[in-house]
């Protein structure tokens, strides 16, 4: 913005743009910076509702009858401005919930539905998402009604449960409890793109579908999954297939589940490709003030109705789109299918010598018939001969395809949101899934004073009890809540294996730690945590501190029936910057997986830095390294690692694989260090922190801020 005063060329003293673009900003000017900003993200500045707000209070309070009664209202109520085909909006609502939902991968829980932050961009502006913006319009009066005792993110996912019910499918429950963002994810890696559907080859490592690169799961930059007309728009279902199973994969599905989603997916509502891409205006993100968020709006012609354009494939898949039934299957075997154009020039393919009767009607013109189509991932489910013997079965037993299709959305809606204990409403189910890493209540009633005592005496070093706890806690994700100490499957396959876990180690400790959890009444992993409470407290003593770490009892020891290993192994860790462990030739700086993980954990960049200087001077590096331990009394809960990393009487020098600590007047070793260990000198907000709990004063407070995020830690799954 500029304007002319007095004389004077004024311009806009706001900086525009995101601080994590390039151009005027910090990263623009120093692009080797490390950028601390997913840390930052979603305090309580961006949240209207107010600290003490609740929304797992709030929706407990739901009319959730009503609710229900307003949504199957909604299905159809056909409104003007955007009308619904065949006068139900369930095939939109549907394909909102699934776009919400589908983005979850399991590398790193990242993604899903459990925030609502479709709401956003990128999610909001994608190209695979071309008019969800009117199926949330859509639902806004409903959100208006319901308020704060209803999240968008459970309302967009609701909504697309209740559609598939108004169409006839027994659906196999829901909770909620999801509670909204309010501000774009900058957590989620959607991929090295510059723009929209680039090729392929760009997020692919190799030639096959499975060096997709990690944590990725979608084939192209703005999709879900695969692309409709075929990888790189070449029509090629077997390949098709491949991918799919990849994609499908890093979604947390099998091959039976990628076969039910599709197939449920298609036997209801239609694809839109009657008109030209080049129609549409602006994505929402980039639309003009006076669009107030629309986007995709079309300037040549109506837009609406028979004439939207939104994936350019034109076609239902079913003679009844609004029906739940076995439609899908009738036709995709009955017919032969052949390759052809939409409208608006998107591959897909149409029946041969199609019958009547099978047709499906205009959404606008019951007396006008059209052909059904077919995408190339729906020809994949008859050409792959693992998922043709799915959908054979499925042809033939409609009743086992609707109950598969019904837990597969179940687990589709509800995979990021984590223990069941967290689904609130009426329609939860009793079941307990595998794929919810249930555990089992522990007992309550034994003193934990009496085990540290036990522990105390086990002959366990300080350094044992503090590295098991941390491994056992460190799987903890906050974005789909996965992982954590409660369960004590650091016990079991596949983490008892893991490298990060230093496996022989580990076996030794929790040969101890399992001889006191029967002695004493308590869960493993109640002891597991208890030990590392301990060594803390031991530490922090030494350091002159009585204090008691914070302790909540009742975690339960999962068993490897309630274990799903293959799901579990994502979880593994390949660095662990608070014990300065980093596999080698990852090909990423060990300070940026340092934020990955710790982001994953839920912290703060203050509370990194201070668990990070803590676990250094507690002797808890992987394998014994001696790195970053800049203390002479390893074991004492002291300010040493930030005293020493600040002194200016000491200069690093690189060497080969680490750092090393010289006195700059007689050039003498003092000690060595990682990268992860200077970036808290290095990186100006980071040595900020560091400083604080080098000062003189700050002793007693870097110990409690030790304990307050040490057991945010070990806590943080019982949430």
């Amino acid at each position: 913005m500029q304007a002319t005063q007095q004389g004077q060329n004024w311009k806009c003293p706001v900086i525009h743009g995101s601080l994590t673009s390039l151009g005027q900003s910090n990263l623009g000017w120093w692009p080797k910076s490390l950028n601390l900003d997913i840390l930052h993200q979603h305090d309580r500045k961006t949240n209207p509702l107010g600290e003490a707000f609740s929304y797992q209070e709030a929706v407990q309070k739901l009319d959730f009858e009503g609710l229900k009664k307003d949504l199957l209202a909604l299905m159809t109520d056909s409104q003007a401005w955007w009308p619904a085909d065949w006068g139900h909006y369930g095939g939109l609502m549907i394909r909102m919930a699934w776009h919400s939902a589908g983005s979850y991968r399991i590398s790193d829980g990242r993604g899903g539905g459990a925030t609502g932050h479709q709401r956003f961009a990128p999610l909001n502006s994608w190209p695979d998402n071309v008019n969800l913006d009117k199926a949330r319009r859509l639902l806004w009066p409903i959100k208006k009604k319901y308020g704060n005792s209803l999240s968008w993110s459970d309302l967009i996912l609701y909504a697309g449960t209740v559609a598939y019910e108004s169409m006839g499918l027994k659906t196999f429950g829901f909770g909620f409890g999801r509670e909204d963002v309010w501000h774009p994810l900058k957590d989620i890696y959607w991929g090295t793109e510059t723009e929209w559907l680039a090729p392929s080859q760009q997020r692919y490592e190799g030639a096959t579908p499975d060096s997709l690169q990690n944590p990725l799961a979608a084939v192209h930059m703005g999709l879900i999954y695969v692309n409709p007309e075929g990888i790189d728009g070449n029509p090629d279902p077997l390949m098709t297939a491949q991918h799919m199973r990849v994609t499908f994969a890093r979604m947390a599905m099998n091959d039976e589940e990628t076969v039910a989603l599709t197939a449920g997916g298609h036997t209801v509502g239609k694809a839109h490709g009657n008109g030209q891409a080049s129609h549409l205006g602006s994505e929402p993100e980039a639309g003009e003030l006076h669009e107030q968020g629309l986007g995709w709006n079309n300037k040549a012609g109506r837009g609406v109705g028979r004439d939207t354009m939104s994936s350019g494939i034109e076609g239902a898949w079913t003679t009844y789109p609004t029906r739940w039934d076995n439609g899908y299957f009738y036709l995709l075997f009955k017919y032969d299918w052949k390759l052809t154009k939409s409208p608006a020039g998107a591959w897909q393919y149409e029946p041969v010598d199609i019958a009547e009767e099978d047709r499906p009607v205009d959404v606008e013109d019951p007396s006008i018939r059209r052909n059904p189509i077919m995408t190339d991932a729906d020809m994949a489910l008859i050409k792959d001969p693992t998922y043709r013997a799915i959908s054979e079965r499925f042809r033939d037993d409609q009743a086992y395809f609707s109950e598969v299709f019904a837990r597969a959305w179940f687990k589709l809606t509800h995979r990021d949101m984590g223990p069941k204990r967290r689904y609130l409403g009426p329609e939860v189910p009793s079941e307990d899934l595998i794929w919810q890493d249930p555990v089992p209540a522990g007992p309550t009633d034994y003193d934990p004073e009496a085990v540290k005592t036990r522990l105390a005496n086990s002959g366990l070093s300080l350094s044992d009890m503090v590295s098991t706890a941390w491994d056992s806690a460190r799987t903890f994700r906050s974005s789909d809540r996965r992982g954590g100490a409660n369960g004590a499957r650091i016990r079991l396959a596949p983490q008892k294996d893991w490298e990060g876990n230093e496996p022989e180690r580990l076996a030794r400790v929790l040969s101890v730690l399992q001889e006191v959890a029967s002695q004493s009444g308590a869960s493993l992993a109640d002891v597991i945590v208890l030990a590392g409470n301990l060594g803390v407290e031991q530490a922090a003593k030494a350091a002159g501190f009585d204090l008691r770490v914070p302790f909540k009892a009742g975690r339960g020891d999962a068993s490897p029936e309630q274990t799903d290993a293959a799901s579990f192994a994502a979880l593994e860790p390949i660095h662990d910057g608070y014990r300065n462990w980093l596999k080698p030739d990852l090909g990423v700086a060990a300070e940026e997986l340092l934020l990955d993980r710790t982001q994953l954990m839920g912290l703060t960049a203050a509370e990194m830095t201070v668990l990070v200087g803590g676990m250094r001077v507690l002797g808890t590096n992987h394998g014994g390294s001696s790195h970053g331990v800049f203390t002479d009394r390893v074991g004492v809960l002291s300010n040493d690692f930030f005293v020493h990393l600040t002194d200016m009487n000491y200069s690093w020098h690189p060497t080969e694989g680490h750092y090393e600590l010289r006195q700059r007047r007689t050039g003498e070793p003092k000690w060595t260090a990682s990268r992860v260990d200077l970036i808290f000198g290095s990186n100006s907000i980071l040595r900020s922190y560091a400083e604080v709990y080098a000062q003189d004063d700050n002793r007693e407070k870097f110990v409690r801020d030790f304990v307050a995020a040490w057991t945010k830690v070990m806590e943080a799954d019982l949430a």
